[in-house]
């Protein structure tokens, strides 16, 4: 069985609290209510989750580096231990 690095496992994380919070987003953006033009009460601007969806893309972005970078480092620690 293989090992998921703690470094790989932080970069899974953030990838999958990326995609969560744009589920999340999407959610609130396209609410029923919203689409009829009569948000309920209490609810947030639609420019809030559509500046929040941008940050959590970035954060999915940086993550898929950050599991990019491992994966070349472990590839070259390979090469050199071979």
């Amino acid at each position: 069985m293989a090992t998921i690095s703690p470094v790989a496992g932080n970069a899974l994380l953030g990838i999958q609290r990326g995609m969560n919070g744009l589920r999340e987003n999407a959610a609130e953006i396209a609410s029923a209510e919203r689409l009829n033009g009569t948000p309920p009460a209490g609810t947030r601007d639609v420019a809030a989750p559509l500046v929040e969806s941008r940050a959590n893309a970035r954060q999915v972005e940086a993550s898929v580096k950050v599991l990019a970078a491992e994966d070349r480092l472990l590839g070259s620690l390979l090469d050199v231990k071979a």
